[in-house]
């Protein structure tokens, strides 16, 4: 059941600059560095002069050397790799994983996965190489490229980091969700969804997985321990037109708080849907465009990616920062794009600039979130998911 809720007169009022610096004050801090580890351990007693020490020759310490914290990682649709970006110097490398890659997930272990048209490939991010490629168990026909290729899309990894979540799209039918053993690399289980998996998203108990069907206008929530399946339609404008709409749901961004799904729509409407029950309420947005990707910082700030006009009368692309209370404010961008990652310390937004239609380009639009100044950085062909280290 959709019920349209009467927006508050807060929800309809662009976030001036003073209020946008307190809304970004709340979001999560960096990680404060670790301590430098000490040598020696606990010292003991002082030789007496009869004895003789002989120094024992310490152990080797084995450094990692991963990414720096900051650095960006990026799938390249189009040229089948994924790109190493420091936001102050561009991109500083790459690694190919597969043909057209589209979703990431980056675990603690520094493993990427990243799931491509062939397999989800696992990176390890510090070695700056490809582990391991895991194919699909469902049969999604000959590996293509563009917009509606098939295989891999959206991709989570669960809380544990023991499963990683893919979408995968079956041309001309309906979708899975393949769930694979990070342990061994190998699919375990298989479960039926909607058209078109954009998006997969986990709780943040780890207890359901959701899977936004794109071309079947609806989530699919999955049970992760039985893989039992529920549909909840998510079509705030109907669902007439059906594959040939513009007006459907791509991605999803789990709301902190309270494990409500936000889902944005046309910079105009705004799906809260609530998973146990299926109740989904309709705020106002303002930044009338179309939108995409979507992303929620730890205080329940949501993010929305404008890609362009579909109608007479929409805006041009933009990046929307709304608060919990319902406050927006809209940064115009320059050409479309596709996915969002913020930084750690909530002042920095990088938009990338793949987008799955025609009119990308190859590039971030890095955004500072305080002046609203907005830089463009050169990263890969065509990039898609982002992540930051």
């Amino acid at each position: 059941m959709t019920k349209i809720r009467r927006p508050s007169r807060t929800a309809r009022v662009l976030l001036p600059a003073a209020v946008a610096g307190a809304l970004l004050s709340g979001c999560a801090q960096a990680d404060p560095a670790p301590a430098a580890p000490t040598a020696g351990g606990t010292p003991s007693a002082a030789p007496s002069a009869a004895m003789t020490v002989t120094p024992t020759p310490a152990a080797p310490v084995k450094t990692v050397t991963g990414p720096a914290a900051g650095t960006l990682l990026v799938t390249d649709f189009g040229s089948d790799t994924v790109t190493f970006v420091d936001p102050a110097r561009g991109a500083t490398g790459s690694v190919k994983v597969g043909t057209a890659p589209y979703g990431l997930a980056l675990g603690k272990d520094g493993r990427a996965w990243v799931a491509t048209a062939e397999g989800v490939a696992v990176v390890d991010t510090a070695a700056r190489t490809r582990l391991a490629l895991v194919p699909y168990r469902t049969d999604t026909g000959p590996v293509t490229t563009g917009e509606y290729r098939g295989g891999g899309m959206g991709i989570a990894l669960s809380p544990d980091g023991e499963r990683v979540y893919v979408g995968v799209n079956v041309p001309g039918g309906n979708g899975t969700v393949e769930v694979i053993d990070t342990a061994s690399a190998q699919v375990v289980e298989v479960v039926g969804v909607g058209r078109r998996p954009f998006d997969v998203d986990v709780s943040r108990d780890g207890s359901q997985v959701y899977a936004t069907d794109h071309d079947s206008f609806d989530v699919t929530v999955v049970d992760a321990d039985s893989l039992a399946t529920r549909r909840i339609e998510v079509a705030p404008y109907g669902t007439d037109g059906g594959l040939g709409s513009w007006l459907k749901p791509h991605y999803t961004a789990v709301r902190p708080s309270d494990g409500r799904l936000l889902l944005p729509f046309e910079g105009e409407r705004l799906a809260v849907v609530d998973p146990a029950s299926g109740r989904v309420e309709i705020e106002e947005m303002t930044a009338n465009t179309h939108q995409h990707g979507a992303a929620v910082t730890p205080d329940g700030t949501l993010f929305a990616v404008g890609t362009g006009p579909i109608r007479s009368g929409d805006r041009g692309p933009s990046l929307t920062v709304r608060s919990p209370e319902g406050f927006e404010r809209v940064y115009p961008l320059e050409g479309p794009h596709e996915d969002v990652a913020v930084s750690k310390d909530g002042r920095t937004a990088y938009v990338t600039g793949g987008f799955t239609r025609d009119g990308y380009w190859d590039g971030i639009s890095v955004v500072d979130l305080a002046s609203g100044k907005v830089e463009r950085l050169a990263a890969g062909s065509r990039p898609l998911g982002v992540v930051v280290f």
